[in-house]
């Protein structure tokens, strides 16, 4: 039996076997609903105990998955999943089922919403806080082009916390279109009790009599201004003392809830009173991440993205492998924190993803999480330089990209000193070209004042950290996901010689000038060329009189970089070398102008062709006929 065969037959679910489309849904009756979740639920833990993945999120919104689809005539209406780690059951329930077992795999399917997959997939997401948005402007498109149907929004509140989810309810909130705002509370302040009541005040204030009511007495009040307002304040002060709707209300939205997220009978029913409203609405449910499996709700940040696991236990499967680059950071900020009580750590909503669990534990009161706002991060990084502290932002590389203009205008132009913990640099694997770290090197390159490192193991890594800590302005160290080669990490706080590389080989003809991850390829691929080998260590400022050195000495540069060609590590050479008018002959080597899709990273630099064979391959083709020793090291 193969693998996708075995995965597949992983239980029996009477009900579920029976849906692959919505339509299927939409013949079932309303009792049967409950079964269905249980049945849902209970796929997507075995399914995902063999392939990893989003966990946590999805199994809290299976019972609003199911209304929806439920509810509204997909995908003629447009249903838009923020951030999508949550969609795996809107997958599973819109004709992906039986993909589920090559989830996130070279080939396979995405692990988040993507046009090209389905037509269900309204919106391809992966980054937080773009589904209003985006939402809002298929409804100004439906209504451009006379087109009646629905549009759906669905947004954590953890994503309500960006700048741009309320820039999208302030534009949506003076516009005359017909969109539904479904807010998913399962952590914020803003949630209140949940119960009977609640419940049963969303069905009244969602009913049509009571729409009726607010809509008419609105128009029959409009000749009498004083009593107009009298009225309208009366409302808002009695849904304000029962609900936290008042801020959404106040732009212009008809806020219904909070509702039990995790009540079929009442999302159903809500849904459909809420279909038949006109313009901006607002449905704020709460519901449990990890809903219905133990494991997941007892730790649900833990869950949230899991690799393949026990479902009866819920002990992940352990990976090989030594010391990852994240673990080095967390290490040196807490070493680093005992010796300067001036450091600050910053991230935005990424404690655990960059390694800051112990910091924050140990530096309450040095530590901030600024929620999913990068922009503000990176602003806020900057006001506390400006006073004399040491801020420190732990970032993803993908999401950096977030936070351009205030890289630019807040931090570079103002030279001021803050440090940029770039983690997921490069290719990372199963999460795909959302993620990946591709274009850190292109962006920041650009920049006046700014330094910029990339270390080739974790103990270079760390060092490159003290280096750009004590750096008097703004320095970036852009290091890969997971684990490094496998060098010892010392404790002490290092500091580099400020732009300097150093040859880890010497060799003949051919110089390979490697930057960060790629350098054991580099020196791989020296091997069998019997070739020199550099790591640069530095992208910004660049080791001049090295590159300088490798020119004058071989026939053949050879870059390597884990970034985009283009104003890459490798352009910097070449901008270099062209500003001297060397004639050397260079051959620069990076990821190409198309995005890499999910696969393993070994799969994904091969298809970047820096595979050792495709290095080698471009090597003899760049330089001519060249005698290649292969394997004469290995033999």
């Amino acid at each position: 039996m193969s693998k996708t065969e075995d995965n597949t037959n992983i239980g029996s679910y009477p009900l579920l076997d029976s849906v692959n489309l919505p339509g299927d849904l939409k013949r079932l009756q309303g009792y049967e609903l409950p079964q269905l979740a249980d049945e849902l639920r209970s796929f997507l833990v075995d399914t995902l105990s063999r392939t990893g993945g989003h966990l946590a999120a999805g199994l809290g919104v299976v019972e609003l998955t199911i209304a929806l689809h439920y509810v509204f005539n997909t995908p003629r209406d447009r249903l838009v999943w923020d951030v999508g780690h949550q969609a795996y059951p809107h997958k599973i329930l819109t004709g992906r089922k039986h993909l589920m077992p090559m989830l996130r795999q070279k080939d396979g399917i995405s692990g988040f919403p993507r046009r090209e997959e389905s037509e269900f997939d309204t919106f391809g997401t992966g980054h937080s806080s773009t589904s209003i948005g985006a939402a809002l402007g298929m409804a100004a498109a439906a209504k451009q082009k006379g087109e009646q149907r629905h549009v759906v929004a669905v947004i954590g509140d953890a994503a309500m916390s960006a700048g741009m989810a309320f820039e999208a309810l302030n534009h949506a909130g003076a516009l005359d279109l017909d969109l539904l705002v479904i807010l998913n509370d399962n952590d914020m302040s803003i949630s209140a009790p949940v119960g009977a009541f609640r419940n049963h005040l969303a069905r009244v204030l969602s009913g049509k009599l009571y729409t009726t009511v607010r809509e008419g007495g609105k128009s029959a009040l409009s000749n009498m201004p004083n009593l107009s307002e009298l009225v309208g304040r009366w409302e808002e002060h009695m849904k304000g003392m029962v609900m936290p709707g008042t801020l959404f209300e106040e732009l212009g939205f008809n806020y219904i809830g909070a509702v039990d997220g995790h009540d079929l009978d009442t999302l159903v029913t809500t849904l459909e009173n809420m279909k038949s409203m006109h313009g901006p609405r607002l449905l704020h449910i709460v519901t449990k991440k990890g809903k219905g499996y133990k494991p997941a709700e007892g730790d649900p940040c833990v869950y949230h993205g899991v690799t393949p696991f026990n479902p009866d236990t819920g002990k992940m499967v352990s990976k090989p492998g030594g010391k990852s680059y994240t673990q080095v950071f967390g290490e040196w900020l807490c070493d680093l924190a005992e010796e300067d009580d001036r450091l600050v750590a910053i991230t935005p909503a990424m404690c655990e993803g960059s390694g800051l669990v112990d910091f924050s534990r140990r530096f309450p009161d040095r530590y901030y999480d600024v929620g999913i706002a990068e922009q503000h991060a990176v602003t806020f990084a900057a006001g506390l330089a400006c006073e004399g502290t040491k801020p420190v932002v732990a970032i993803y590389s993908t999401f950096l990209q977030r936070a351009y203009d205030q890289l630019i205008h807040d931090v570079a132009l103002q030279n001021l000193d803050v440090t940029f913990a770039v983690d997921r640099a490069g290719q990372v694997g199963a999460d795909g070209a959302t993620h990946a770290g591709s274009f850190d090197l292109s962006y920041t390159r650009a920049l006046p004042n700014m330094v910029i490192m990339a270390p080739a193991d974790e103990n270079e890594c760390r060092q490159m950290l003290q280096t750009a800590y004590e750096y008097p302005g703004p320095a970036m160290v852009r290091y890969p996901r997971g684990s490094g080669p496998g060098v010892a990490v010392e404790n002490q706080l290092t500091l580099l010689p400020m732009g300097e590389g150093v040859v880890r080989r010497q060799g003949r003809r051919v110089a390979f000038l490697a930057f960060g991850s790629m350098l054991a390829r580099a020196m791989e691929a020296a091997e069998h060329l019997d070739a020199t080998a550099a790591n640069m260590r530095f992208v910004k400022p660049l080791d001049e009189a090295l590159i300088l050195r490798l020119a004058d000495g071989h026939d053949l540069l050879v870059t390597l970089e884990e970034n985009v060609l283009q104003g890459g590590a490798g352009s910097a050479v070449g901008e270099f070398l062209n500003k001297i008018q060397h004639s050397v002959k260079v051959l620069n080597l990076g990821l190409p102008d198309y995005f890499i899709e999910q696969a393993s990273v070994e799969q994904q630099l091969q298809e970047a062709q820096l595979d050792l064979d495709s290095i080698l391959g471009a090597v003899s083709e760049a330089l001519g006929p060249i005698e290649l020793s292969l394997g004469r090291k290995h033999s």
